[in-house]
């Protein structure tokens, strides 16, 4: 006798029977309780022997309990029994899992050795600061070279123009008296001399104690300039 669909509740006969969720169903009949799509023993999920597609498949429904004092005892007295538990098996295997090294010559030559390279390497620290501890400072050492002095030069205030060319007319055109130029100077007027360092001054003549005028050799020009620029030759 063929058993009975359990969609339709028709006879289902062996070519057409599919045997699953424990009941007999159609081909046509084992579809989605919701959407009724064909379904396959590949792509149906059943819940409560009904079988459905991933779509529709019900989801899980939690219950919340309340935590009434009923509920919490026997939470409670579980915890106690976890705890009483664990302190016995620690008691029972505390001092296991160490095992005593015995002090064989092997270990011995070994603490040795380490010891030994230990205050090596102690003895090579403190060296190297004794050695920096004892070196003089900077300021103190023989080989430390001084930077040369910057030379101070003053520039007087400039005489006047008239004084200026008295001297100029008063120096011997081509004279013999000759100066070089021991620092550059950058003219300051139009009736001044710029100067570079090695510059040889011709027909110099002393205005006051800090001017004087003179030709410069390099360039031919013929002015005032400061006296404690130059030096004679």
């Amino acid at each position: 006798m063929n058993p009975l669909c359990a969609r339709c509740n028709k006879p289902v006969y062996p070519t057409e029977k599919i045997n699953c969720l424990d009941k007999y169903w159609h081909k046509g009949c084992f579809n989605c309780e919701v959407c009724k799509m064909a379904l396959s023993m590949t792509t149906y999920k059943g819940y409560l022997k009904k079988p459905y597609c991933s779509m529709h498949y019900p989801a899980a429904s939690f219950t919340v309990v309340a935590d009434t004092p009923e509920n919490l005892r026997p939470k409670q007295q579980s915890q106690l029994n976890s705890q009483a538990l664990y302190k016995e098996d620690f008691e029972k295997n505390k001092g296991e899992g160490f095992s005593v090294v015995a002090d064989t010559p092997e270990m011995q030559r070994l603490k040795k050795t380490q010891q030994q390279m230990s205050d090596i390497k102690y003895q090579d620290d403190f060296e190297k600061s004794s050695i920096r501890r004892d070196a003089p400072p900077p300021e103190s050492r023989q080989d430390k070279v001084e930077p040369p002095p910057i030379p101070e030069v003053f520039i007087q205030p400039r005489p006047t123009a008239a004084a200026a060319a008295a001297a100029a007319a008063a120096a011997p055109p081509g004279g013999e008296r000759r100066f070089q130029a021991v620092y550059s100077y950058a003219a300051a007027d139009e009736d001044e001399v710029s100067l570079q360092e090695g510059d040889l001054l011709s027909d110099v003549a002393l205005i006051d104690e800090g001017w004087m005028v003179g030709c410069n050799q390099r360039t031919g020009q013929q002015g005032m300039l400061p006296a404690n620029y130059v030096k004679p030759v």
